[in-house]
């Protein structure tokens, strides 16, 4: 017998307590038939990023796998007030389609910044609500989220500063720049990854020096006028 995409894991709320069963995507059912250079994927089957958020279908409290385990009092009580005083019962438990994937991360998003979750869970779930719409085709809704998004990322990089391991990071703020048409700012964050002689991820670097490339071709194409960095010498 075949097997099912899905499988299902039990889950405890951070908030209430409550047990419940939240679906995965099994590992074998995760390659990617292609994926952006922002690195959103696409799947033939399930999309494993739909099951991303679990959400307690009694009391509403949405989190990721990364978000924090444990609330204090304060984080409690501004939840309750917010969110878990208005919750409907739902349950996201099973099979979800694009509608109640947005949902999920919608509600993610609102219990994230209700409770003042770390900066790079709130920059992950604004980039994935704007993948979520570029599955749809919706450009606008995309790039209004790409913009959250990046103002969020970008209050990462100033918390965090520049580690070994944020090549990832900076590549992120330079494409976002260019997918939102902030080129000279792009050329800027793209030109950090490949000049800073601390940073040594060479896939990062790599991707840079291509972006790069394709945000020349995008500035001539517009007859923009190019920053010094990306005349030739």
């Amino acid at each position: 017998m075949a097997l099912e995409p899905l499988y299902t894991i039990q889950v405890t709320c951070n908030y209430c307590e409550h047990s419940f069963q939240t679906s995965r995507v099994r590992p074998s059912f995760k390659k990617s038939i292609r994926t952006d250079t922002d690195f959103c994927a696409y799947y033939k089957d399930e999309n494993p990023d739909f099951y991303v958020v679990r959400v307690c279908p009694k009391c509403g409290f949405s989190s990721t796998e990364n978000s924090t385990e444990r609330l204090n009092e304060s984080q409690k009580k501004r939840f309750e007030q917010h969110i878990g005083s208005r919750w409907i019962t739902r349950d996201f438990g099973g099979h979800r389609n694009w509608e109640a994937a947005l949902e999920t991360y919608k509600l993610g998003l609102l219990v994230a910044q209700t409770i003042g979750e770390k900066e790079r869970i709130i920059a992950s779930l604004l980039h994935h609500i704007a993948w979520l719409y570029r599955y749809k085709g919706d450009e606008h809704q995309e790039q209004r989220f790409l913009k959250y998004c990046l103002e969020s990322y970008i209050k990462v990089y100033e918390l965090e500063g520049v580690g070994a391991n944020n090549a990832r990071l900076l590549y992120l703020i330079g494409e976002l720049n260019r997918r939102t048409g902030a080129f000279n700012e792009a050329v800027k964050w793209f030109s950090r990854v490949i000049n800073d002689k601390n940073i040594i991820d060479a896939a990062m670097i790599r991707a840079s020096r291509e972006q790069w490339g394709v945000l020349r071709e995008q500035m001539l194409a517009r007859k923009l006028e190019l920053p010094q960095e990306m005349n030739p010498a």
